[in-house]
């Protein structure tokens, strides 16, 4: 699926990669859901490009999958990005996507996610391997609006107009903001007013907000936390439970997994009740008690 265009008259809506969360295994067991919401695509949580990793091991990416599907990767090593996007190209994926926002000090104070806003040679240097590996409009990035500053990212515009990227995706955040405080929407029509590829806005969306002038819109934690909404959210966590049982082996880390989603819906009023006492479970049989 290169280039973003509207589909059916309406922007394009996204995915957006939440780590431990949006996984192949949570598209395929929502697939329904993600579809009756409008989803037109899904960003996968990144993948680090490491030399010597292969990203189709371990990883769960699949070129046929319920939808489009774009691999986001995460690092700094351009070379290992070259490679790791030559191996996803051959197995039939058509686009790609550079992580330039992840928050986590972890992460970014090793260079990597949004610390590449800090490093503009290594950030180019990136670029020039994605756009040449993946071709014209077929390699995308999503950032944050900078580290510590909401201007930050549009200083870097002038290098991100020199490529033919397929999008960028911005979530109206500082990576010091995390996911806390409001998104700047101020600074994003500021990054607008000069970029020169489709914009896709990012931040606190849900799925019928239309933030103009995006060309696109990337939806994670509020569609996840729809999910945990009405009478069948029960049923839709026994439903992930069972595929998850299917994919990992033992039993913790369907628990872990399971835990992740739930905290994405502890301020709902029936999650709010249960969720002190699900994070606190030892076991699945502990936790489906609770259910």
């Amino acid at each position: 699926m290169a280039g973003i265009s509207d589909v059916e008259g309406r922007r394009p809506l996204l995915l957006a990669p939440l780590r431990g969360v949006t996984g192949r295994c949570f598209r395929e067991t929502f697939a329904d859901e993600i579809a009756q919401a409008g989803f037109t695509e899904a960003v996968t949580p990144f993948i680090t490009a490491n030399a010597g990793f292969d990203p189709l091991k371990g990883t769960g990416l699949r070129p046929t999958s319920p939808m489009p599907t774009t691999p986001q990767f995460i690092g700094k090593d351009p070379e290992a990005l070259r490679s790791a996007l030559l191996r996803i190209r051959d197995a039939g994926f058509g686009t790609a996507d550079l992580n330039c926002g992840c928050p986590f000090p972890m992460v970014r104070n090793k260079g990597r996610g949004s610390g590449l806003l800090r490093t503009p040679d290594i950030l180019r240097r990136m670029l020039d391997a994605g756009c040449a590996t993946m071709g014209e409009g077929r390699f995308s990035v999503k950032a944050r609006l900078g580290v510590e500053r909401p201007d930050e990212l549009l200083a870097l515009m002038p290098l991100l107009n020199c490529y033919p990227l397929r999008f960028l995706a911005v979530h109206a955040r500082t990576a010091r903001q995390m996911y806390g405080g409001e998104p700047d929407r101020a600074a994003f029509l500021r990054i607008a007013e000069c970029a020169k590829m489709p914009l896709v806005y990012n931040g606190d969306a849900g799925v019928a907000d239309d933030p103009a002038p995006a060309a696109g819109l990337m939806v994670g934690r509020a569609f996840v936390r729809s999910l945990g909404e009405g009478d069948g959210a029960g049923e839709r966590l026994d439903r992930y439970i069972e595929a998850s049982r299917r994919e990992l082996s033992g039993e913790r880390p369907v628990l872990g997994r399971m835990k992740e989603l739930v905290s994405y819906w502890k301020d709902l009023p029936r999650w709010k009740r249960l969720w002190p006492l699900m994070k606190l479970a030892r076991t699945l049989g502990e936790f489906r008690v609770w259910r």
